[in-house]
Formats: structure tokens, C-alpha cells, sequence
């Protein structure tokens, strides 16, 4: 809905008319110029911040070009109501207003033609092509940035010389203020012609095309990450980065949505984002021999079509949702989970998956997170409370926010012994329900509280010398990533793709500095003190890493915490009870299950204070490997041998179909092409016998 500031902007805008309209009646050029005013600052705000309210004018009849219309309409009426509609100043507004509208139409052909020429057939990333095409930089941001608002907006010196001019009763003012509207108009319109023409414009899609598949033949890609998507659904794909640029294998990403692409995290692995299915289809993929897909998604079809690659599914989670036992997974030759979980589930569906098709490779992401060697003695115990949000319906057992989260934490910040207590919310709590927001405003206000009276107990002392120390290496820090982090925006798609090769020395040192970050941040506070985190810094994992302990919901954040062997708690928030609970839910089989008023807690805490005499520590490591497989090897290189036992057994079927055929002839080419089906012999018709 926008935030306060964009719905307080749309409020005094859409009020701002009527306005206008008294105004205009009174007759009052004061109040007049005031009103417009408003609506003119108005407009501007929501544009410049790109509020979803305005697309919502749109929906209720009230866009740009009307507002701007009922606004020179109203002009036209407030000098009609001071008599002046003999005068001349009178019939040059309204001329104005209609030349004005004029140039709009050619205005609007010129920028979506400019947009349409230079909308690549394919856009990519860490891809060549400059050596190969020719294409020129994109027309200034002035032009193409806004551009309706820009034109519009351009009035804004007719509106004001025409009230000056009333005001004044000097006509020669309100005719300046027109030319100056007519001239800029139709400068801007000039300005657009030569960016729909010649040297201006990248080369046709055919060119483009050729140049993607001459690179392809160059770089000769083995394994293919594939992904199609919504905008919300990057995360799907960013997850596996990191994976596809550690593989033996020399990696492609190929993308079906340029609003992916644009969602893109930084990465060092080619990136060709082909939103055509006939272009993808026609594309020279003939050295791939493995093709991962993250989703299951209608678009699949268009690589899953091709012979000559093995097609896995990967997913993009593992969890206990119906989506990772989806019956469209036999549509793969190989089906790779995490761990053992996996496999079962999909047993346990019983969908069509054949358990001779499923591979457990682990799950490489899950890397950065450290296995757990207990509290060390000269700190306190630090527990992560990161409930997930409160999800799209009102069921009960979606989040603990709701009913436990104010327990939880009660309790942990009054626990004795003492612990520190990291409070990291999704980012999306609150956003559907009220009463998520306001409890998650509540559990905020409570560790804040916690954490000023800790800070005044002369118990707990803090070193003053190096926060300061680490506050300044944070400062440092930030500002080198902004300093190789600014400036990289493209001018537009074709640019970005003529010049979207990525400096691997910037993108190294970015990592660096991002894990110096986090070092930096951690040790910005005393390691006692409450902490409320919220954004993308630090990450998720980070808090993990940090923590002795997590009390969560169902949800991947509990799988992936697994990964530590740390103790756990989960909220059976719907009151399911502890047997109904864990059979519904793998993850949950080896954490202390809390109900509501958070008494189980204790049972947390005593298991990390006394590792040795936790209960559940068995249970644990038995269920990490369960659900994740082994430590060793390391999933990153199980993965590879998948890759690397599958790319073979691809080029195997190749070799053999490439040797029926030299060896049978093109009948045989024709039966093994139609499977199911022979060759039709001399005497046949439609491969049916005729006798």
C-alpha cells in the first residue's frame, strides 16, 4: 500500500483538485496557484520514489496524463471566471494545452520505440558479445527516466506564466510561459529522434543471436543452471550461485525472465537470460550434458525438450512442503535431495519418483555454517529467537510471534544464569496482519528494554577501546563497498548486457570485505548485549554462526540450523502436541518442543550449559545426517561427482545413439527419433502394415 509518507502525498494530491476547482469558481489566482502547487510536489513525490500508488491511480481512472488534464482544464476555467475569456491570453492557453497534447503521442512513440529497439532477444551477464556486436550506449537517463512525468511536467511553465499573467494582467508574460512549454516540448521530442535510427540502435535479434551462439561454441558450457520465475522468486536461483561457480564443470545460468535477471545476486558464472521460447529452443546448447532446474515451472519444457543433457531437479529446499514431493519431478531423469529425508519422502508420496532416480548430494549452501564446539568459557551463552512470519492465512501454527513470542523472550531475557538473547525476525513480519506488527513492535520493545537495563548493571562492563576500534573498521569497511559498489547500474538492458562483464578482483574483494563486515559488527557491542537485527546484515547464517542456541518455527530455518548440531527449540504454536507434532514434522524430531507459555525453555538452556548432558544430543546428529547427509565428503564435492557421473552417462546415451545411427542407417535414426514407433518399410503405410 505505500508507505505513510507516499499515501499522505496521494491523500494531498487527489485532495488538491477540489481545490483547484473552488479556486477556479471563487475566482482566486492565489488560492489557485497554492492548490496546483500541492498537486504538482505531490505527483512528483510518488513518482520519484516509484509508488505502487500510483499504478493504482491508473486503476480507478485517475492517471498521469487525466490529472495533468483536469488541472490545464481548470486553468482554463479560473480565466474564464476573471473575464478573460476575450482576451487573447485566453484562446493562447487553450492553443497551448492542445499543441501541448499533441506532442505527447509522438513523444510516447518515440520512448517505447526507443525501449522496443534496444530490448535485447537475449540479455546476459559475464558473456562476451562486445568483441562480437557492435552496441551503442543507451540515450541519456534525462531522456528515458520518467519520461511521461518529465513531458508532462513540462507545462508547469504555461500553468505558471498564464497565472502570472492574470495576476499581472500582462499578457506578455503568459505568452512566455507558453513558448517555454511549446519550445521544451519539442526539444525533447527532437531529442529522441536519433535513438530510433542508425548507429544509435544495437543490431537486430538475428545478429544478436548469432553473436550468443558463436560465444556459446567458444566457451563450450557443460552444466546448466535453468530458471524460470517470478520477481519473488529470485531467491530460488541466488541461492545457488555460490554452487554453480564451485563446480568442476564450466557453468551456464540460463534465465527465462528478465525481471530475474535484474534480481540477479552478483555472481562470476555466465548468465544468458533468453525470455523466447523459440530462441531458447534454436539456441547452440550441444556441449551441455547436465541441466539443473530449481523450480518446477511451465517453461521447463522448452530444455527439457533436448536429448542430449541428463535433466535433474534440485529444487531450492528441502523441507517437509507438498512442493518437495511434486508428481512434475518424473518429468527429470534424476531427482537430488539432500539426504536420506529426501528420498523417503518421496517413497512416502508414492508420485511415480523411482528410488533408483533419486541422488542425495547434500546441500552445498549450507557450507558457511559452523558446527557447533560449545559455549567458550569466557562468554555468555547467546540464544537466536528468529520465528519466520505470519504467512498468507491465519492459521495458528504459521509463526509464534503471535501467542509465544512475548513468553519466549520473558524468559529468556530473565533467565538465570544469564543469556544474550538475538531477536531476528523475517523480514516480511507484519506485513499481512496487524497483530503480528504490533507483537512484533512489542518483542522489540521488551529486548530493547532488557538490553538498557543490562547495559546499566555495573555487572556487566564493556570495552570501550574496541568498540571504538571495531565502529571505525565498520565505517572503513562500508565505505569501500559503497565505493565498489556505486556507480554499476547500466543505462538499460542492452547496455547492461554489452558491458555486464564482471571484474573478478572487485567481486573477490566485495566477498572480503563482507565477511570483515560481519567480524566487525559482532564485535561493535559486548558480547552480552541484547540485539534486535533486522535487514539483509548480518545474514541469517551469521546469526547462526554466533549463536549457542534458536528457538524458530516450522520452517527452512530450522533445516538449514540443523546443520550446526546446535541445540533447538520449536513452537508447536497450533497445540498439536509433542507426538502429533513431530510425526507431522521431520525437522522438529530432535528439538524441545515448547508450547505457548515457553516453560520447555529450561530444558534449552540446560543443554547448552551442560553439552554433556544433553539429551537430545544423539538425536541431533542422527537427524542432521538424516535429513542432510554426511559430513564427508563435503557436499560441494558430492555434488560434483553427481554432476561429473551423470554428465557421463549422458555422453555415454550420445556416443551409442550417434553409433546406431551411423551404423543403421536413417531408418534406424527415424525409429530411435519416435520412439514406440518403426520405420515405415516399402509396402507400408503410416508404418502400418498393409497386408
Amino acid at each position: 500500500m505505500g508507505s505513510a509518507a507516499e499515501l499522505a502525498a496521494a491523500v494531498l494530491m487527489m485532495l488538491g483538485f477540489p481545490c483547484l476547482m473552488l479556486a477556479a469558481l471563487v475566482p482566486s489566482i492565489p488560492a489557485f496557484a497554492a492548490a496546483a502547487a500541492v498537486t504538482y510536489l505531490a505527483d512528483h513525490y510518488l513518482h520519484r520514489k516509484g509508488s505502487y500508488l500510483v499504478s493504482r491511480l491508473s486503476k480507478v481512472r485517475a492517471g498521469l496524463s487525466i490529472r495533468f488534464l483536469i488541472r490545464q482544464l481548470l486553468l482554463i476555467l479560473l480565466l474564464a471566471r476573471l473575464s478573460l475569456a476575450d482576451n487573447l491570453i485566453y484562446y493562447g492557453a487553450i492553443a497551448c494545452f492542445i499543441a501541448f497534447y499533441g506532442l505527447q503521442a509522438p513523444h510516447g512513440a518515440l520512448t517505447t520505440l526507443i525501449r522496443n529497439r534496444r530490448r535485447m532477444p537475449v540479455a546476459t551477464r559475464n558473456v562476451d558479445l562486445a568483441s562480437r556486436i557492435r552496441i551503442p550506449d543507451a540515450p541519456p537517463r534525462l531522456l528515458l527516466d520518467r519520461p511521461a512525468e518529465k513531458m508532462l511536467h513540462l507545462d508547469l511553465a504555461a500553468v505558471t506564466g498564464i497565472l502570472a499573467g492574470a495576476a499581472l494582467e500582462s499578457a506578455a508574460v503568459g505568452y512566455t510561459g507558453i513558448g517555454v512549454t511549446l519550445a521544451l516540448s519539442i526539444l525533447y521530442v527532437l531529442a529522441l529522434v536519433p535513438y530510433v535510427r542508425g548507429g544509435k540502435t544495437p543490431p537486430k535479434a538475428e545478429k544478436v543471436l548469432a553473436a550468443v551462439d558463436d560465444w556459446l561454441r567458444e566457451y563450450r558450457p557443460e552444466t546448466v543452471l535453468y530458471f524460470s520465475g517470478s520477481k519473488d522468486s529470485a531467491y530460488q536461483v541466488n541461492m545457488w550461485l555460490e554452487t554453480m561457480e564451485q563446480l568442476d564443470t564450466r557453468p551456464l545460468i540460463i534465465l527465462r525472465e528478465r525481471v530475474i535477471l535484474q534480481n540477479l545476486a552478483p555472481t562470476t558464472v555466465p548468465v544468458v537470460c533468453v525470455p523466447g521460447g523459440v530462441h531458447l529452443m534454436n539456441m547452440d546448447l550441444s556441449t551441455v550434458r547436465v541441466a539443473l532446474y530449481a523450480a518446477n515451472v511451465g517453461k521447463n519444457i522448452h530444455l527439457l525438450r533436448v536429448p542430449t543433457m541428463r535433466h535433474v531437479f534440485i529444487g531450492h529446499g528441502d523441507s517437509d512442503k507438498l512442493a518437495s514431493v511434486n508428481p512434475f519431478s518424473k518429468v527429470y531423469d534424476e531427482v537430488w535431495t539432500a539426504g536420506r529425508a529426501g528420498r523417503d519422502r518421496y517413497a512416502i508420496a508414492d508420485v511415480g519418483v523411482r528410488d533408483e532416480d533419486i541422488v542425495e548430494v547434500g546441500r552445498p549452501q549450507l557450507a558457511p555454517i559452523r558446527t557447533w564446539q560449545g559455549v567458550p568459557g569466557d562468554r555468555m551463552p547467546t540464544i537466536l529467537y528468529a520465528p519466520t512470519w505470519e504467512g498468507w492465512d491465519d492459521n495458528p501454527g504459521n509463526t509464534s510471534i503471535l501467542l509465544a513470542g512475548e513468553n519466549i523472550v520473558k524468559r529468556l531475557v530473565e533467565a538465570d544464569p544469564a543469556v544474550r538473547v538475538l531477536y531476528k525476525p523475517h523480514p516480511f513480519t507484519g506485513t499481512r496482519s496487524p497483530q503480528a506488527k504490533a507483537a512484533h513492535q512489542r518483542i522489540t520493545a521488551l529486548i530493547e528494554a532488557a538490553a538498557a537495563e543490562r547495559a546499566a548493571d555495573a555487572r556487566f562492563t564493556a570495552d570501550t577501546a574496541a568498540r571504538t576500534q571495531a565502529g571505525a573498521e565498520l565505517a572503513r569497511i562500508e565505505a569501500r563497498l559503497a565505493e565498489l559498489t556505486g556507480g554499476t547500474e547500466r543505462g538499460d538492458e542492452a547496455e547492461a548486457t554489452r558491458d555486464g562483464l564482471v571484474d573478478v578482483a572487485r567481486h573477490e574483494e566485495i566477498a572480503r570485505l563482507r565477511a570483515e563486515w560481519n567480524t566487525a559488527y559482532w564485535r561493535s557491542f559486548p558480547d552480552w548485549e541484547h540485539r534486535v537485527i533486522t535487514g539483509a546484515e548480518p545474514r541469517l547464517y551469521d546469526c547462526f554462526n554466533v549463536s549457542d542456541a534458536m528457538v524458530s518455527d516450522i520452517s527452512s530455518v530450522v533445516s538449514d540450523f540443523i546443520a550446526s548440531g546446535k541445540p533447538y527449540a520449536v513452537t508447536d504454536s497450533a497445540g498439536l502436541g509433542v507426538e502429533e507434532f513431530k510425526r507431522q514434522n521431520t525437522a522438529v524430531r530432535a528439538a524441545v518442543i515448547l508450547s505457548n507459555d515457553a516453560t520447555e525453555l529450561d530444558a534449552l538452556l540446560q543443554a547448552v550449559r551442560v553439552p554433556d548432558a544433553d539429551p537430545l544430543a544423539k538425536d541431533r546428529r542422527e537427524l542432521k545426517r538424516y535429513l542432510l547427509g554426511p559430513d564427508e565428503p563435503k557436499s560441494i564435492d558430492q555434488f560434483n561427482t553427481a554432476v561429473a557421473q551423470l554428465a557421463l552417462k549422458a555422453e555415454t546415451r550420445n556416443l551409442g545413439q550417434e553409433s546406431r545411427i551411423t551404423v543403421g542407417g536413417p531408418d534406424v535414426e527415424l525409429a530411435d527419433a519416435l520412439p514406440g514407433q518403426r520405420a515405415s518399410a516399402p509396402g507400408d503405410t503410416d508404418g502400418a502394415p498393409t497386408g
